[in-house]
């Protein structure tokens, strides 16, 4: 396995959602709740789009915590391996999610 072109792949993907983080700051600001601006279906719908944000906004700190992990994972030596089995994980699951944990057979097996 090509440690290196992993590392390289979870470093952009790190910088990328670093810098979807620092452009959403906004969208997760309080809503207005001046009756004058807005009416109240209005801030109903701001507030449901201010939940999403933040919501989205978790998910993307949370990617980034599983990067971290990966990252050490790399560095102790068991970055690719299942953490359920400690059987190898393809390279092409790897490829699709460099953060991802467990094979194909034990993510099929939680999923039952």
């Amino acid at each position: 396995m090509n440690l290196e072109h992993f590392k390289n792949k979870l470093a952009a993907l790190k910088a990328e959602t670093l810098d979807v983080l620092e452009k959403s700051k906004d969208t997760s600001k309080p809503v207005e709740l001046d009756q004058t601006m807005v009416g109240r279906l209005s801030r109903m719908d701001a507030m449901q789009q201010q939940e999403m944000a933040l919501a989205t906004r978790r998910r993307r700190e949370q990617l980034l915590i599983q990067i971290e992990q990966a990252f050490q994972r790399i560095e102790s030596g068991d970055y690719g391996y299942c953490i359920k089995c400690d059987e190898e994980i393809a390279e092409k699951r790897l490829e699709l999610d460099p953060v991802i944990l467990t094979c194909v057979q034990c993510a099929g097996k939680t999923e039952d």
